[in-house]
């Protein structure tokens, strides 16, 4: 049963996580409340839907997305890297197109639309539930992520300069994970393992976490 409940906090940090990637186009971005609000909520019914999916929907459709997977991580990263850089060149010039752009960074994309399904079906089979209660409890955490994460990134007084630059890091982010992860599929595949498998997929998580906070928090003492 311990073991349930560290799977179900588990997926719900890690939609948790997913609701920041919107929180910062929305926070760093001159967006209106309203649509901030009208964006959560939007995640919030997204979730119900896809949960009301589960047991729907042939896996099969969930093997051809994944086999598309690492091609969307690198065509997701290419558009960021783009958006990136368009960003900042058109604040640099006077004009502020965040309030266009951050929707690259902050809208719903086939990888996370795929993460937040698979979200559902493992809690559905965790909690042993029915599927669109399962996307309430999704949507919740999704909808209060954004709303929160918002707010934060807000306080820290960034310029879309810096939404930018967050879409270039996202863009190298997804651009390595299209990289690594078949050279570690295949590795696996292999039996390849140098260290214990828990220990080698939750500590490099957990330091690239930390790292990406340090420099949140590094940046943000440097403009002050």
């Amino acid at each position: 049963m311990n073991t349930v409940y560290a799977a179900v906090v588990g997926i719900l940090i890690g939609i948790f996580i997913f609701g920041l990637k919107t929180g910062v186009g929305c926070g760093f971005s001159n967006l209106e409340k309203k649509k901030v609000l009208l964006l959560a909520s939007g995640y919030f019914i997204i979730s119900v839907i896809l949960g009301s999916l589960v047991g729907l929907v042939d896996q099969s459709y969930l093997e051809k997305i994944a086999n598309l997977g690492m091609t969307l991580h690198v065509l997701i990263a290419v558009i960021l890297i783009a958006a990136g850089i368009y960003t900042q060149k058109k604040w640099n010039c006077g004009h502020d197109v965040s309030k266009k752009t951050f929707l690259v960074i902050s809208i719903p994309c086939p990888v996370c639309l795929t993460a937040l399904f698979v979200s559902c079906m493992i809690l559905a089979s965790s909690l042993e539930i029915s599927g669109w209660k399962v996307g309430i409890i999704v949507g919740i955490v999704f909808f209060l992520s954004v709303i929160s994460s918002t707010f934060v990134f807000r306080k820290l007084n960034r310029s879309p300069e810096d939404l930018g630059t967050v879409m270039m890091f996202l863009g190298i982010f997804y651009m390595l994970g299209a990289m690594l992860v078949p050279a570690y599929i295949k590795a696996k595949q292999m039996n390849i393992s140098a260290i214990d498998g828990g220990n080698f997929e939750i500590l490099p998580l957990l330091a690239f976490s930390i790292f990406i906070l340090g420099g949140f928090a590094f940046n943000y003492m440097r403009g002050q």
